[in-house]
């Protein structure tokens, strides 16, 4: 596992963000996207020591392209110079939610949990019933001193409580969430190590189970809507 090779890859595409570099460095591109692979294999197999749902998993599966689209984006360059990956029970899918990583040079890249997607509206929901109905396991969870040290719950929020939710419910503040997630800020210099890398990441993400595992019963009868 070479971290450099990514770091650097993704380095010279920000600088180089058009189709001609690009296809012109498809060969960087594969060396360095077989390394992510690796170091994402690597870490899987941290991760299955107190997660096993991730393991049945090929990592290539897990990824997500580079190629942007920009067809409702002012920015128009085509390319998202990062390399990520989301594994979890049902692999990339957003639920059930699982372990985030992105690799995106420049102090850019971080380690995520949590329901990220608040598009779906039906997840939302089932998540506002669940904090409303089960509070103090919630809060026993995000106030755990490990998790503290590490984590703060990030999403985007409504301005009120929404309808049908007491105002005055101690985790009312949680109840204006559309999304529920956590980031771990990664600098390059952390990276660079790639067995370092993975053994921290695996022990933040183990810090981080807990919340997904709750974010996780309430979503249990959740299903993807159908394309």
């Amino acid at each position: 596992m070479n971290t450099q090779i990514i770091l650097d890859y993704l380095s010279a595409l920000s600088e180089n963000n058009h189709r001609e570099w690009y296809h012109a460095n498809k060969e960087d591109f594969k060396r360095a996207n077989a390394e992510f692979l690796e170091l994402l294999q690597a870490l899987m197999l941290e991760i299955g020591k107190f997660d096993s749902s991730v393991l049945p998993h090929d990592p290539k599966d897990l990824t997500f392209k580079i190629v942007r689209d920009t067809r409702f984006s002012h920015d128009k360059s085509p390319y998202n110079p990062a390399f990520r990956a989301h594994m979890s029970a049902k692999g990339k899918l957003p639920v059930p939610v699982g372990y985030y990583l992105m690799i995106k040079p420049g102090g850019q890249s971080f380690l995520g949990g949590g329901l990220f997607a608040d598009m779906f509206k039906e997840a939302t929901a089932m998540v506002r019933d669940y904090i409303a109905g089960n509070g103090e396991e919630w809060e026993r969870i995000i106030h755990q001193p490990e998790f503290e040290k590490y984590f703060a719950v990030k999403g985007t929020a409504l301005k009120k409580v929404p309808a049908g939710y007491q105002k005055d419910h101690p985790q009312a503040e949680y109840l204006k969430y559309k999304s529920w997630y956590l980031e771990y800020p990664m600098e390059d210099d952390e990276l660079r190590d790639a067995a370092v890398f993975v053994t921290k990441a695996a022990e933040l993400f183990r810090i981080m189970k807990p919340f997904n595992d709750y974010l996780n019963k309430a979503l249990v009868d959740f299903q993807m809507p159908k394309r």
